[in-house]
């Protein structure tokens, strides 16, 4: 299906990348009173922005129905995305899944998908290693000026290319090492302003780890899995030719889960997870001081040498990603509002047949995605099917909205 847009619309798209973001804070300031952004008299959003986002999309089903829940679950191929170091902790020799997201069905598009292939294989009882491919389109799109003159057509597409090695270092511990090449074409060979649009490269890397212990709080037996990732820790990019680059979506995230295996017929899994993206907190051009009444320019938003830049988005790779974890104009109290959590709870009847639920929480002034997933999965002998079904609980549009995804497995002991 073709689908026509301003081209003011896809260099929305690519704002974070081109555009110095001086309309919003000429209308926004923040109120140090108040501790937020504000217009309007009203707290607003102040949103931590990246380049690239579809790199922290949930790519598998399974997860889809736990409340984008992955860190510390039972190992899949699927951890690639979530936690690879969990893959030197999986059971089977080889295993292979693929799943299909359609995106944005709520509007009518049948072209816009995310597709993911992953995998791994056991090398000995120490180490394994993975692999996986990520393919993000837009589908098909009549790229218009804005005076809505036609400016050709163009496939939008975005696509990531993994490989991991997990690696036990202790009978209840394991690290993980993945390297990414990134690739994103979002409007290439398009104008904004003095602009040509041009894809962007990147690679970057992910460090896990994972402690796996067996406990026995059921006769039957029980395991505790915690996990921490860091992802997407990779070089800065940009869309056209001007110097400045942006960061890609880095994350922590912190997860843990328990399995609980009631006899040979049922298991229950609790799981939860918090993750951090580790971006530069946009800056306010103009601040509100206690007991004042009328905003005065922040001096720290674009310091010598002047560019009419914020020096947030100018701040290096490594610099960014640590000033991110105390960089909130709010203070600590807007840091925590940084931190999304996803709950899930998994039963599964004769390792045969699972039923799934989760909740995933955003801070409303943060991106405000809060939403409910359900899920099933099938698995009979090597072949397994997952089923996963979002929906919304705030006033804020998802992309999968209403949506059915599904993943197909292959696992062989």
């Amino acid at each position: 299906m073709k689908k026509t847009f301003l081209l003011f619309a896809i260099s929305m798209v690519c704002s974070v990348c081109i555009s110095s973001l001086k309309a919003q804070v000429a209308q926004v300031y923040f109120d140090e009173t108040k501790g937020c952004f504000v217009s309007g008299g009203e707290c607003v959003p102040n949103t931590v922005l990246s380049a690239m986002p579809f790199l922290r999309i949930v790519p598998d089903a399974r997860s889809g129905g736990l409340g984008d829940v992955g860190i510390a679950l039972s190992p899949t191929s699927n951890a690639m995305h979530f936690n690879a170091s969990n893959l030197a902790f999986t059971e089977n020799d080889f295993a292979l899944s693929t799943t299909f997201t359609p995106w944005l069905r709520n509007l009518g598009l049948s072209d816009v998908f995310l597709g993911y292939i992953s995998g791994y294989k056991n090398v000995d009882d120490l180490q394994s290693i993975g692999a996986s491919l990520r393919y993000f389109s837009l589908g098909e799109i009549n790229f218009t000026d804005v005076d809505g003159n036609p400016a050709g057509t163009g496939r939008p597409n975005e696509i990531e290319i993994a490989a991991a090695y997990a690696r036990k270092l202790g009978d209840n511990f394991a690290a993980g090492l993945t390297a990414k090449y990134i690739y994103s074409n979002l409007a290439s060979g398009q104008r904004v302003d003095q602009f040509i649009i041009a894809p962007a490269n990147a690679f970057a890397v992910d460090l896990s780890f994972t402690y796996n212990r067996e406990l026995d709080l059921t006769t039957y037996g029980s395991n505790l899995r915690v996990g921490a990732a860091l992802t997407n820790l990779g070089s800065k990019v940009t869309y056209t030719q001007n110097l400045l680059r942006d960061f890609l979506p880095g994350n922590f995230g912190l997860g843990a889960a328990l399995d609980l295996e009631f006899d040979s017929y049922n298991m229950m899994t609790f799981a939860v997870d918090f993750n951090k993206l580790m971006v530069p907190t946009p800056q306010a051009q103009q601040i509100l001081r206690e007991g004042e009444d009328v905003p005065v320019a922040n001096e720290d938003w674009d310091s010598a040498p002047e560019n009419g830049i914020a020096d947030y988005r100018e701040q290096a790779l490594f610099s960014g990603l640590i000033n991110s974890w105390g960089d909130a104009p709010g203070g600590f109290s807007e840091e925590l509002t940084e931190w999304n959590i996803g709950a899930a709870l998994e039963y599964w009847y004769a390792k045969q047949f699972a039923v799934r639920a989760g909740y995933f929480y955003e801070n409303p002034l943060k991106g405000d995605r809060r939403f409910l997933t359900f899920g099933v999965g099938l698995k009979a002998s090597v072949i397994g099917v997952d089923l996963s079904y979002l929906a919304p609980t705030s006033n804020q549009n998802n992309p999968l909205d209403n949506t059915l995804r599904f993943t197909i497995s292959l696992d062989v002991e």
